[in-house]
């Protein structure tokens, strides 16, 4: 009866372990995750990829709190749904054009979190809305195909096609061609350091900066943030190993440079900032991203944020980190188009 007890019990201490650890989110982050609950989401790991796209997002928690909220200002943009090209084939993307922009305007290429599987455009839209505002620069979301329906690495293929796309294209939506940077969350952090890399390698205009926010940079799920982070909200480890289940073909391929940037080179990228959350599971590898690239000769720019969680990033109307996130960003993407 004890030997049957024994792994139970250890999984228990575990687990009770890392929770221990874990930060407590602060009031703002907290009111955010609360409302999230009430929405009744069901753990991701636990569904299909059809299921867990029609899931409550944090988006949609932020969204509720914003109701409570009065005169609230807005970003003034004009929004414009267009096509690029993919590596196989036309994909949607979301222009974000700035009131106030003097044209030809810098561009930032920017793509979406979900784990390259699931989320879109709408659920990451107040990233480029906010950010295109703020820098005067025009943002372009992009989508990309997404696992398990299209495997590794069909979401990078796409990511730089897009990005080679706005290159020939800037000039049509009153970009500036010669001054385009990339920007991504999450998956979408990892997808735009691996454009600004293969750029380099492919003798492609590289990005003027690389606005890396809590990236998926690693394939090790035993670093400090997964053991504090491991039950956390709303990216928990058990989700993030569903993620590369889904997006994967070979378990082999988390080793890949792409997946695990970590061993990737870095050598002659233009400066980069790199942002995470405290109460994240992925906060170890962005750290580390950020002391790799530096190490290489990349002049970076890491802040870590106290108090909140993932997806924290896009939460300006509600989280005050997330406000002096976004500005720290848009300060740092302005300093980089004028060099």
């Amino acid at each position: 009866m004890l030997k049957v007890l024994l792994p139970a019990l250890l999984t228990i201490s575990l687990h009770s372990a890392y929770a221990a650890k874990m930060a407590t989110p602060n009031k703002e982050m907290n009111t955010v995750l609360t409302e999230l609950n009430k929405k009744g989401g069901r753990p991701i790991e636990t569904l299909t990829a059809g299921e867990a796209r029609k899931q409550p997002t944090p988006a949609d928690a932020v969204k509720a709190v914003m109701e409570t909220k009065k005169d609230m200002p807005k970003a003034l943009v004009s929004i414009k749904e267009v096509q690029v090209n993919g590596a196989d084939g036309p994909i949607p993307a979301r222009i974000y054009i700035p009131e106030g922009g003097i044209k030809p305007m810098p561009v930032v290429v920017y793509y979406h979190g979900g784990g390259f599987v699931i989320a879109d455009n709408n659920v990451y839209d107040a990233t480029p809305r906010s950010l295109a505002d703020q820098t005067k620069s025009i943002f372009i979301s992009v989508e990309y195909r997404k696992g398990p329906e299209h495997k590794f690495p069909a979401a990078h293929d796409d990511a730089f096609a897009a990005y080679k796309w706005v290159l020939a294209n800037a000039g049509s939506f009153g970009g500036d061609p010669k001054r385009v940077a990339v920007a991504g969350e999450s998956a979408g952090g990892n997808l735009a350091l691996n454009v600004a890399i293969r750029a380099r390698d492919e003798k492609v205009q590289i990005p003027a900066h690389e606005l890396i926010i809590y990236p998926i940079a690693g394939s090790y799920m035993g670093t400090a943030s997964y053991k504090e982070n491991a039950n956390a909200k709303p990216l928990n480890r058990e989700m993030m190993g569903w993620f590369m289940n889904q997006y994967l073909s070979d378990p082999k391929q988390k080793d890949d440079k792409r997946i695990n940037l970590l061993t990737a080179n870095f050598q002659g990228l233009n400066d980069a900032t790199i942002i995470t959350a405290q109460i994240d599971p992925l906060r170890s590898e962005g750290f580390e991203l950020a002391e790799k690239m530096k190490a290489q000769g990349v002049d970076v720019k890491y802040k870590n944020y106290k108090g909140v969680t993932h997806e924290f990033f896009g939460m300006a109307p509600v989280l005050k980190e997330a406000r002096e996130a976004q500005k720290l960003a848009a300060k740092d993407l302005t300093k980089a188009f004028k060099q």
